[in-house]
């Protein structure tokens, strides 16, 4: 009896998660491991250690190949150690058919709220599997709470009701959390997306659009400024270029409200905020507004805006719902108005439908923008995707386009031309070398700040010199910790230095000419004299 009782009291057991993919994935087990701990869990999250967990709750990506087949390896090996396993995230969500779950818990990413219960479940010897979608009603876009498929059935009264019903963003934005950086608020504003897209298989998983509301997730950033002094909020999703587009609202509404809240006395200069990734057709019609926001002193000049490739046979084949000249459209424009703005971009090489001229246009592309971050993929073919029963390229080839243009990518360096420049850069993170502290100035660049031996510099915003430019990172020497700074893009500081250099040069032009004039006085007063003591002399 006494071993069921130490069974049955999560105080004594161990939670190890392990989570892949993307923020938004990384914010599902956020909020996972927040609501076992207040449950009385004790959490893991170091690999190293996972042999003394009880349980492993393992929340997958199936983006790319070698993130699920490692996610399936640590199924196997939790099988061999006999651990408990909950699966979550994207692969069991797209694909509940794998052998690799069979026997095993599984629990869908609408279903996050229920991790608790779901581990409880598994730990007494039950497998569960646990998926359906958050619906709330279609009319009230601003009520905070949502039900599964089955509770919202049941609440409208049947089937009949049920088109009342919509598919909601997902999970409370109010659960527990456990961040992986406590100064970082990672907020999900929608799940999925409105494309197609022939080689992804996160639709599978995520489904089509479904947002918060606009109230949810201004309420959300009120609460993280006012109450867990988080200093950068990320917007997260699938696709927040897409989001409201589903209620009746879109991102430029959602951001002249955050614009709003961040223009208010209480929350200004308390958090940077920074937008996820948006495919290109959803912020056409809205660059106005995303340039007005992203040039806002509370939103970083970043955007994450994927190409794929330069190819518009390509991108039709990839069923992407833009074309390249829109995609450069939007460079430019953000470009134009928005001041050393920020553009990541990713590129697939090897596409199936990929020729040679297809591939040298997305390197010209490339060669004309010059991105400082990009992600560079071979295709690899997801199961179950139209891409995957499309005719592949040979892989030499596809290594080959993959090789030329990361050999392109490294070919250059980005910020050469800013060695000296002063830049307000806010830290949130310490560098791989554990050393050097991260921090991002306005536009989101990478600096390295080194440490000093009478302050904590974690979460403060620092004044630095960029003394070395790297491929990834700008190397610094700190200038000031003064408490009234605030990230900026550098030009400020450069238009100081610029008016300080031009008023050097006056200064000097004015001592040049008062020079000059003393000198003709002096060669006139030399001359009168030597006049005057020669007709003294006659």
């Amino acid at each position: 009896m006494a071993d069921v009782e130490t069974f049955l009291k999560p105080e004594t057991k161990k939670i190890f998660v392990k989570t892949w993919g993307c923020s938004h994935n990384i914010s599902d087990s956020e909020y996972m491991t927040g609501l076992l701990s207040a449950a009385g869990y004790q959490i893991i999250v170091d690999e190293k250690l996972s042999d003394e967990a009880d349980l492993w709750v393992l929340n997958s990506c199936t983006v790319k190949g070698p993130s699920e087949a490692h996610f399936l390896t640590l199924i196997r090996r939790a099988k061999a150690k006999s651990k408990c396993i909950v699966a979550a995230g994207c692969v069991p969500q797209g694909d509940k058919k794998l052998n690799e779950l069979t026997g095993i818990s599984i629990i869908g990413v609408q279903q996050i709220d229920h991790i608790v219960q779901v581990v409880e479940q598994t730990l007494h010897g039950n497998n569960v599997q646990l998926f359906g979608s958050k619906r709330t009603a279609s009319h009230s876009h601003s009520h905070s709470h949502s039900d599964s498929d089955e509770t919202a059935k049941a609440k409208t009264g049947g089937t009949q009701n049920r088109k009342k019903m919509r598919r909601d963003g997902g999970a409370s934005l109010h659960l527990p959390k456990i961040r992986r950086n406590k100064l970082i608020e990672i907020l999900p504003i929608n799940t999925g997306c409105l494309n197609q897209c022939t080689y992804c298989k996160t639709k599978h998983a995520r489904g089509d659009l479904a947002s918060y509301s606009v109230a949810q997730i201004i309420e959300r950033i009120k609460h993280v400024i006012e109450h867990d002094n988080v200093r950068e909020i990320w917007l997260t999703s699938e696709d927040t270029g897409a989001y409201g587009l589903d209620i009746d609202t879109n991102i430029a509404n959602l951001l002249q409200e955050i614009m709003s809240v961040l223009d208010e006395q209480q929350y200004r200069n308390r958090v940077m905020i920074r937008l996820g990734m948006t495919n290109p057709p959803y912020i056409l019609s809205h660059l106005q507004v995303i340039a007005k926001a992203l040039n806002h002193g509370n939103i970083y000049a970043f955007l994450h805006i994927p190409v794929q490739s330069a190819s518009n046979n390509v991108l039709n084949a990839m069923k992407r719902k833009y074309s390249v000249e829109q995609f450069e459209y939007v460079c430019d424009y953000l470009i134009q108005h928005v001041p050393r703005i920020h553009i990541a971009t990713d590129f697939i090489c090897g596409f199936p439908t990929e020729r040679d001229v297809d591939h040298e246009r997305s390197m010209k592309l490339l060669a004309k923008y010059k991105w400082s971050t990009i992600n560079i993929s071979q295709f690899y073919p997801r199961p179950k995707t139209a891409a995957a029963r499309m005719k592949k390229l040979d892989t030499k080839i596809v290594k080959e386009r993959s090789r030329e243009m990361t050999k392109l990518f490294k070919s250059y360096t980005s910020f050469t031309d800013r060695i000296g420049e002063q830049h307000n850069v806010l830290i949130t993170e310490m560098a791989k070398d554990q050393y050097h502290f991260v921090g991002h100035n306005k536009c989101f660049d990478h600096f390295l700040v080194p440490p000093v031996s009478d302050r904590d510099l974690m979460g403060k915003v620092v004044k630095v010199e960029i003394v070395e430019v790297g491929k990834y990172h700008l190397l610094t020497r700190l200038v000031s910790t003064s408490a009234d700074l605030w990230p900026d893009n550098g030009l400020q500081t450069k238009s100081e230095a610029v008016k300080d250099e031009q008023s050097e040069t006056d200064s000097g032009r004015s001592r040049l000419c008062l020079k000059t004039l003393i000198l003709m006085i002096s060669t006139v007063l030399i001359v009168m004299i030597a006049i005057l003591l020669r007709n003294v002399g006659v």
